[in-house]
Order: structure tokens, then C-alpha cells, then sequence
């Protein structure tokens, strides 16, 4: 494990499909999943199972609803509450594993994935509607969230002197929190569900999983690597199920101590009021919460950037997964100098996007994740063409059989219309004019939100400003604003856009534990017997 400490992290390389032997064997992989297609997995562990009961929810493809993904066995009140008892009686055997037999298990974990990244991959082409590209990017950002807590609990782990005093010796050290409940997220339901959970389990933490119900095969399959990787049963308990079922019973239970969330404001805030409310006759403390809770993103477009440039960036950012990244780009703020020529071919560049099956490498565009989602953005659309200019809407295929929308692109005059101010999460871009750096900084800022944007710009006094000024939690200057990497960029925002330490970042483990100080007198007046 010492080792484990001295090597540099290195985070895990992206397939290069314009390789022809990384192609082959991602199509591969998708063959080898679509034979495992229609299994059933269990509650606790995800262990699959040859028979069903009526417990069993299925999960379909976005992308063809009628091709079953999976079922799985979905939790009830009396399961969750069966969850908090196991996990409470067995809290203290987990939390006394040694930090280096947790750390061991969690690079195994990593090794694990690495060894099936392309299949693990391959089921979020097909229950989540990832491109190749999305989805080989989430199994690389779960694998390096192993790696980078593992090593950093390595280095949190170490007793640290705070001073050196004649007679006295004084260490800081951490400890487990108790039990954290982990609420996943659909959009990233490997990367996001394996970040919170491994950094909970690393830190001795017990975890109850709740994934996110479109997205719980994959999570499933998460639960059997945490198994084969060693972690104990004591330590962790997959729970799928509704949320609004039992996701308040877990939030108000006693028995938590940490709650992990990633999703939206709204429910976000409701549980972080619920956790501050006084707590109940037996819990003993407050409970901790982490909340990562989306964006309203924007971008600026100034009047001397590298067009070229900004185009390609502004268009992955805006579109790459249909839009439904908290980091997504969903506002351009573009200098008048400038917005015609930017406006004409960000237009364009949409247009050539072209939507389809996302086992079919050739397609750019997905659908998105299920028919609420695609009944609630198709609705934004269309309220928005009839107040707003559209500057296009994507015609929608008849052959496409999934949840499809068209991209959208509107330009906007007034900054408190809806779709500049809310999180839409899905591909629908409002496009402003600006007059001067001032009101594109001023009109970026004017959202509850602070999570990514950037600019692209080549004046260095632009630039520092929007370093200083500019309201986000991650900061991209002449590139796009997503695409986040551990440790190279941890991720996280501020204001509606959530609380807590940046993930895969030096301060997110320590959010997880609880801080002690022990101070020993050292001037010993004899010794006792032992």
C-alpha cells in the first residue's frame, strides 16, 4: 500500500475510435451485452436472479423502448427500513477494517472495471443512450474516482502532528461519519454512483445505494463489483426503488449520518432541509449533507475568439449527450461584433448533427432518457417558438422508434425568460447578444445557478477578468465547458448549483469523515504493567 502511495495517480485513457481495433471491440462488447439482455438482479447485492417476482421493475432502451434492458428488484418501505437495520448492526465491524485493507479493495474495484470497461460501457449505450464516446468517458471517470480516493485516503489516513512540543505530543486523525446514503444520479449512472460510493466505503463509511430508476442495471452491476472486489456485506446495500417512495424515509431516518446527492435543485433543497431539521430522540448528531445540484451554464463568446475554435467547443458542450450534463452548455453570450458570422455557423454546425441509435457510432445525437423527459423538453420547445426567435429546431425523424427530441437553438433579448434562467437538461441553447465583456460577464451571473462556463477570447485582460468575475464553480477559457477530469479538474459549483467539497478533489474525502485531535502527555511518572 506504500507503493500504492508513491505511485502518481494516472487517470484512465479514453478509447481512440478512430482506431479500427477500438471499434471492433466495442462493437464487440455491445454483442456481448445484448446477449445478457432481460436478466433480473436483486436487492442488497444485485446479484442476478432466474425468477422474478412482482417486486421486479424492468428498465428499457431509450433508444428502441420496446428491447427490455433489465429488471430489478425494487425496494419498499419495509426493505429500506430492513437496509437501515442491517447496515446499523454491522456498522462497527466495517468501520474497524483497516484503512489499508479498504484502500486494497477499492483499487481492486478499479481493476475490475478496467478489465470489463468496454461492457460496462456497452449497457449505458443501451439502458442510457450514451454514444461510444460518453460512455467509454463514465467507466474512465468511475475507474479513476477508485484510484484517486484510494490513493488520497492513503494520505488522510496518516495520524498528522500538528505541532512538534517538548512533553506533549498532538495528532490530527479522521473517522468514519457512520452510514451514508448515496442518491445517484441517471446522466452519469456509473461515473457519479461509483465516485460517491467508493469515497464513502474508502473512508469507512457503510453506503446504502440508491441509484436512479432509469439507470438501475448498470447500477446493479456496480453492487456485483463491490462484491467480488471484497466489500463485505456489512458495508454497503444496494437499494433500488421510487424515490419519492423511499427516498424521504431513508433522508429522515435516524440511522444516517451523511447523505451524498446528485440531481436536482428542488429535491436537493428538500433534502437538505429535511436533514437540518432538530434531530430526532436517538439520533446522535447533525447529519451531513453533499449536494450536487445542476447548471445553468453559459459561455462568451468574445468579439476577438478564435471562431473555429468556439464553434466546436460551444457544440460539444451544448449537445454532447443531448444535453442532460449538469455542465452542459445551454447559454451563448456572444459580442454583436461577432454574432452574426458565430450565430450563422453555430447553426450550421447543429445541422450537421445527426441523431440515431447510439449503437451506431455515426450518430452524434441520442435520445434522451425516458418519455417524461422527452414530453417535458418537446413542451419547453415549443412554448419557446412562439415568444422567442428560433434560430432552429432540428426536424425530428419518423423512423426513429426512441425518446428523440430536436436540438434547439433560440435567441434571447430578455434574460428572465425561462429557458435562460432554469436548467432545461436536455439540447435547447439560448443565445444572447451582448454589446461589451461587462454585460456578457454581468448577463452570465444572472442565474441561481454557478456550476462551469468559459470564454473564448485572446485579449489576456478579458481573460483575467473572467477569471475574477465570472460566477462558476469550474472555469474553462478557450475550450468547451465540459468533460471534467479527477484530479485534473475536480468538479463541483456554488449557489443553487450545490454544497460541498469538489469531486475528485483534495477536500472531498474529508467531508466524509469526522475530525479528531488527541493530545497524549508524554512525561510519563512510571510505567504500568500491561
Amino acid at each position: 500500500m506504500s507503493d500504492l502511495l508513491n505511485e502518481n495517480f494516472r487517470n484512465a485513457s479514453f478509447r481512440n475510435f478512430s482506431l479500427a481495433e477500438d471499434r471492433a471491440a466495442f462493437k464487440k462488447a455491445i454483442e456481448v451485452v445484448e446477449n445478457k439482455l432481460g436478466r433480473f438482479y436483486r436487492l442488497k447485492d444485485g446479484a442476478a436472479v432466474a425468477t422474478k417476482t412482482s417486486k421486479f421493475k424492468e428498465s428499457w432502451n431509450p433508444a428502441n423502448p420496446s428491447q427490455m434492458v433489465g429488471g430489478v428488484e425494487y425496494a419498499d418501505q419495509q426493505d429500506a427500513q430492513n437496509a437501515l437495520e442491517f447496515l446499523a448492526s454491522g456498522r462497527a465491524l466495517w468501520q474497524k477494517v483497516d484503512l489499508r485493507e479498504r484502500v486494497k479493495k477499492t483499487e481492486f474495484l478499479a481493476n475490475w472495471m478496467e478489465a470489463r470497461r468496454d461492457e460496462l460501457s456497452a449497457w449505458m449505450v443501451l439502458e442510457a443512450g450514451k454514444s461510444w464516446k460518453e460512455a467509454d468517458a463514465d467507466t474512465c471517470e468511475a475507474i479513476d474516482f477508485c484510484r484517486y480516493y484510494a490513493r488520497e485516503m492513503l494520505r488522510l489516513g496518516v495520524p498528522r502532528l500538528t505541532q512538534k512540543l517538548q512533553g506533549e505530543n498532538n495528532h490530527l486523525v479522521y473517522r468514519p461519519r457512520g452510514i451514508s446514503l448515496v442518491i445517484a444520479p441517471w446522466n452519469f449512472p456509473l461515473a457519479i454512483l461509483a465516485g460517491m460510493t467508493v469515497a464513502s466505503l474508502v473512508t469507512g463509511n457503510s453506503v446504502i445505494l440508491k441509484p436512479a430508476e432509469q439507470t438501475s442495471v448498470i447500477a446493479a452491476l456496480l453492487a456485483q463489483g463491490l462484491k467480488e472486489s471484497g466489500f463485505p456485506e456489512e458495508s454497503f446495500y444496494f437499494l433500488p426503488g421510487i424515490g419519492e417512495e423511499i427516498g424521504p424515509l431513508l433522508v429522515q431516518d435516524e440511522r444516517i449520518d451523511l447523505i451524498i446527492f446528485t440531481g436536482s435543485a428542488n429535491v436537493g433543497l428538500s433534502i437538505i432541509e429535511e436533514a437540518a431539521k432538530k434531530p430526532k430522540p436517538h439520533q446522535k448528531g447533525v447529519k451531513k449533507v453533499i449536494a450536487e445540484m445542476g447548471g445553468k451554464n453559459a459561455m462568451i463568446v468574445d468579439d476577438d475568439a478564435d471562431l473555429d475554435e468556439a464553434i466546436t467547443g460551444a457544440i460539444s458542450s451544448a449537445f454532447g449527450f443531448q444535453g442532460q450534463k449538469c455542465s452542459a452548455l445551454s447559454r451563448l453570450l456572444v459580442h454583436e461584433n461577432v454574432y452574426d458570422s458565430f450565430v450563422s455557423r453555430f447553426v450550421e454546425a447543429a445541422k450537421s448533427l445527426r441523431a440515431g441509435d447510439p449503437r451506431q457510432p455515426e450518430f452524434q445525437v441520442g435520445p434522451v432518457i425516458d418519455e417524461e423527459a422527452q414530453g417535458r423538453i418537446e413542451k419547453t420547445i415549443h412554448e419557446a417558438s412562439k415568444r422567442l426567435k428560433t434560430l432552429y429546431i432540428q426536424e425530428k425523424s419518423v423512423s426513429l422508434r426512441g425518446y428523440y427530441v430536436p436540438l434547439a437553438i433560440f435567441e434571447v433579448e430578455d434574460e428572465n425568460d425561462f429557458i435562460f434562467q432554469n436548467e432545461i437538461f436536455g439540447p435547447v441553447v439560448a443565445i444572447k447578444k451582448v454589446k461589451s465583456l461587462d454585460e456578457a460577464i454581468r448577463s452570465a451571473n444572472n442565474v441561481r445557478f454557478a456550476l462551469t462556463g468559459g470564454i473564448y477570447s485572446r485579449n489576456p485582460s478579458h481573460i483575467e477578468r473572467v477569471k475574477e468575475e465570472m460566477e462558476v464553480g469550474n472555469l474553462y477559457i478557450n475550450r468547451g465547458v465540459t468533460g471534467a477530469i479527477v484530479e485534473r479538474q475536480p468538479f463541483g459549483g456554488y449557489k443553487l448549483s450545490g454544497v460541498g467539497s469538489k469531486a475528485g478533489g483534495p477536500d472531498y474525502l474529508i467531508q466524509l469523515m469526522e475530525p479528531r485531535t488527541i493530545t497524549e502527555n508524554t512525561v510519563r511518572r512510571g510505567f504500568a504493567a500491561s
